[in-house]
């Protein structure tokens, strides 16, 4: 059996494979993922509003993502609404609405979505379109943190950090921020590079500190870069020369 077959029934094909299809044949995939969500497949229904939303092996179209976000999002999918909920808070393909996005956060987030949790606490963090919880915000965070969300990890270690929640068996942030720059996060692994520098181990800082580099987005590097040029330690402050240029070549 074809794989764009198995994908119209949504037979065996599971994640990985069908990233691999994406990859290898995107518009395949795509014409399989419309015939499957014209069909009422849920989960290809969610997907083809990703896939829209991010033109991959298909036009790009956010207010059409935007529909097929919503039809599978009344179906009860928890990323549907997550991603509905990232549409209203950014305003792709519809107006932006804080609001309405931290109703399907919070949807994504009671079905137990780690991405969910992570997006309806940085809501409840800043107050926006929900009231402002810290509590409520780390409880989320250490929820999607405990569940391998490395992003989610970061932040739970920023809240311990920054004292605004406390918690006596609860690990020290530095044991967050090291599991976040493990799982992959660049600022995670900015975070824990800070520590190791502090603790004056400024040659794995370093290393931490080039794979941030790595993956970090024009906002991150940006508001990185005054934090390296004020280090104490003279290597740990060169490293904003790098951080520099990669903003640049990334704005360019």
């Amino acid at each position: 059996m074809s794989a764009d077959w198995r994908l119209r029934r949504l037979e065996v094909l599971d994640n990985e494979q069908l990233q691999a299809m994406l990859t290898a044949e995107p518009r395949k995939a795509a014409q399989a993922l419309l015939i499957a969500a014209g069909q009422g497949v849920v989960d290809a229904q969610a997907l083809l509003g990703q896939i829209l939303l991010d033109g991959r092996g298909i036009e790009r179209d956010t207010a059409l993502a935007v529909k097929w976000f919503a039809i599978a999002a009344h179906q009860g999918h928890p990323m549907a609404h997550n991603m509905l909920g990232r549409c209203h808070e950014h305003g792709w393909g519809c107006e932006p609405s804080a609001e309405r996005a931290a109703g399907h956060y919070l949807q994504a987030a009671q079905a137990g979505l780690d991405w969910g949790l992570y997006n309806l606490a940085n809501l409840l963090g800043t107050g926006r379109g929900i009231g402002l919880d810290h509590a409520r915000a780390f409880a989320c965070y250490l929820q999607a943190a405990t569940m391998g969300h490395a992003k989610s990890m970061n932040l739970v270690g920023r809240y311990l950090e920054q004292g605004l929640v406390v918690g006596a068996d609860l690990p020290k942030p530095k044991v967050w921020y090291m599991r976040s720059a493990q799982a992959g996060d660049f600022r995670g692994q900015f975070s824990h590079a800070a520590i190791l520098a502090e603790e004056g181990d400024v040659d794995t800082a370093l290393i931490w500190l080039h794979r941030a580099l790595e993956g970090g987005n024009s906002n991150f590097l940006r508001s990185s870069l005054a934090v390296l040029e004020q280090a104490r330690q003279p290597a740990i402050r060169a490293m904003a020369t790098l951080y520099a240029q990669r903003l640049q070549a990334l704005e360019q």
